[in-house]
């Protein structure tokens, strides 16, 4: 008999479709349960944390950089402004692909490789998510370009900003100063939140000196924006605080009347007035055009300032260190009066040249390749000033030694630094004993204190120190600390005062005389200035060597390299009987003072009366 086979169990089959049937069950309700577990921690246990994360989706933080503080003359003629650029920036985060988007740049607008370069430098030190410069100044025609083109460059904008403009150009280069783009030593320098935003910094000068006043304070603005980055609305905005203006000493007229005069000659003018201690001109020559430095100056500008042999990036100013020549004979003739070493009366023989005791060596006076003899057989204070007697001053400085002659002079202001708010500003030399033992560890000999009392040998001293000094005469002792800044957002600066000089009105008398004689009197070495005068000028001549002379050679500057050649330095004060201005002046490698003085006439004038007619007799 055949063997039943059973084809279907049905109760197998039920049981093993209801099994199925609670495990599916117990998934779908597991899984449920994981749903409402992520829904509640979603919506209830991490709300506020992903609602945060959500509005940084779409609502973005941007910074807003202050406007920098513009930068006025005492007439308020206007130095340093703002003017607006449009600029090419790209956002990393937001461009799939930077490479293919620097291509397709390049080709709708001029990119160069410095450019592409600088965009790399600055693209590793600023976060994913902010604007990186990569071209400015763009033109309308760029900018029109760039916006037809906007749908197909995701991540790049286009932004509007205020950047640094000098309109004076390479008048005010030494005194303003100029700013730049943030390098990467200065990121790591700065505080991050106050420059978020901003990309130029004062390098030096004012605008450095000045940085934290000019700059401001940066503001905020929380934007709402689309899924490609473009701000839809402002939510919430923090303005930013302007930078402060400066309203600074310097006359534009009297500046200007400086830098022509002094011409293409390479030289400096300081001007300053006694009774603020205000700095009324600062000129070196020559200078730059500061416009050049704001958004990274090119290679081939750079290599052409910095190669040229006229140095137009070295401030003579405030760096430039020379000697001081006979521009100091009248505080060695004060230094004199008030150590008690001579009188007015006293007189000193002249026969063109000096010997020291025991000492065969003639130290000559100037006059001795002209005349073959001296001022005159007996020479008092005054005709030394006048006429710039080497021979007295060889006698006092001997009789005043270096170490005393170091502590008279160095009230003046020389050979240390004067304050000056700018920067980079170099002290000078004022040599002493103690001075050549720990600069070069050698002793001090006689013959040195002949050369350093009439501003030779080791003397180094900057124009600006020498209009200080130049400011002290003129006040009769009074000393401030020479200030480039008036005001700021128009609240006055006082200069600093310091202790003044010590010295009787009748020896302040005595140097006023000599000083006057130098442009008023019959045989004053700068009489040539008088003519036409209105006013009383107070003036000294100087000349420093550049190259030593032999014992017996005569010196003849034609045939001497132009660079070899003497600086012509002078000084000045007027009006002598109350003075508001006091003058240095340096034209290097002029020949004489007879190049440095005619532009203190034409300065002085500019101040007094606006304007200058007088004319170079040379």
């Amino acid at each position: 008999m055949p063997q039943h086979i059973a084809l279907k169990d049905p109760h197998r089959e039920s049981r093993i479709y209801s099994a199925r049937t609670v495990a599916a069950i117990l998934i779908v309700l597991a899984l449920l349960g994981i749903v409402l577990a992520r829904y509640h921690s979603l919506q209830i246990t991490e709300y506020e944390i992903y609602r945060t994360q959500s509005d940084s989706n779409r609502v973005k933080l941007q910074p807003l950089p202050p406007k920098r503080g513009l930068i006025y003359d005492r007439n308020g003629v206007l130095l340093a402004d703002n003017r607006p650029s449009f600029s090419l920036s790209v956002i990393k985060e937001r461009v799939p692909d930077l490479a293919a988007t620097l291509e397709q740049l390049q080709t709708l607008v001029p990119i160069s490789e410095s450019h592409l370069e600088k965009f790399q430098e600055r693209l590793k030190r600023r976060r994913p998510y902010e604007a990186v410069p990569l071209r400015f100044r763009l033109t309308e025609q760029e900018r029109a370009l760039l916006a037809v083109n906007r749908y197909r460059l995701p991540g790049v904008v286009v932004d509007a900003q205020l950047l640094r403009h000098y309109p004076h150009g390479e008048l005010f280069s030494h005194a303003l100063g100029y700013v730049g783009r943030i390098n990467e030593r200065e990121v790591f320098e700065l505080d991050e939140t106050e420059y978020r935003g901003t990309f130029h910094i004062g390098k030096v000068g004012v605008e450095k000196f000045y940085e934290d006043s000019l700059h401001g304070s940066v503001g905020y603005q929380n934007v709402e924006t689309n899924a490609h980055g473009r701000v839809l609305r402002v939510l919430e905005r923090f303005a930013p605080t302007p930078g402060d203006d400066l309203t600074l000493h310097l006359d534009i007229a009297v500046q200007k009347a400086a830098f022509e005069a002094l011409g293409d000659r390479r030289g400096a003018v300081v001007a300053i007035d006694p009774l603020t201690g205000g700095v009324l001109a600062l000129v070196s020559t020559p200078g730059f055009d500061s416009n050049l430095f704001v958004n990274g100056i090119s290679s081939r500008d750079y290599s052409a300032l910095r190669d040229s042999p006229d140095v137009p990036l070295f401030n003579r100013a405030i760096q430039g260190q020379y000697p001081p020549g006979s521009t100091i004979k009248p505080m060695m003739g004060m230094a004199g009066l008030e150590s008690g070493l001579v009188t007015p009366e006293t007189t000193v023989p002249d026969p063109g040249w000096y010997r020291l005791p025991g000492d065969s060596h003639r130290y000559r006076d100037w006059i001795l390749r002209i005349r073959g003899t001296g001022h005159a057989p007996e020479v008092d204070l005054k005709m030394a000033i006048a006429e710039s007697c080497d021979t007295y001053f060889y006698d006092l400085g001997r009789r005043l030694t270096i170490d005393r002659m170091a502590e008279y002079l160095a009230p003046f202001g020389l050979g240390d630094r004067t304050g000056v708010d700018t920067t980079n500003e170099r002290r000078g030399v004022l040599p002493s004993t103690t001075w050549k033992r720990d600069a070069m560890g050698q002793t001090w000999y006689p013959g040195e204190t002949i050369s350093a009392s009439i501003g030779q040998g080791y003397m180094l001293m900057t124009p600006l120190q020498l209009a200080q000094a130049t400011s002290v005469l003129a006040s009769r002792g009074q000393r401030k600390v020479p200030r480039l800044v008036q005001a700021v957002n128009g609240e006055p600066v006082e200069a600093p005062t310091l202790e003044p000089m010590q010295g009787s009105s009748e020896n302040w008398d005595s140097i006023y005389e000599g000083m006057l004689e130098v442009v008023h009197g019959k045989r004053g070495t700068a009489k040539a200035l008088a003519k036409g005068i209105e006013y009383r000028m107070a003036g000294k001549t100087g000349t420093a060597q550049v190259i030593g002379i032999a014992q017996n050679a005569v010196y003849k500057e034609d045939e001497v390299n132009e660079r070899h050649r003497h600086h012509g330095l002078f000084i000045a004060f007027a009006p002598a009987e109350a003075p508001t201005i006091a003058v240095a002046i340096i034209v290097e490698n002029g020949g004489g003072s007879s190049a440095a003085s005619p532009i203190a006439r034409k300065v002085i004038d500019t101040w007094l009366f606006g304007s200058s007619d007088f004319k170079d007799p040379a």
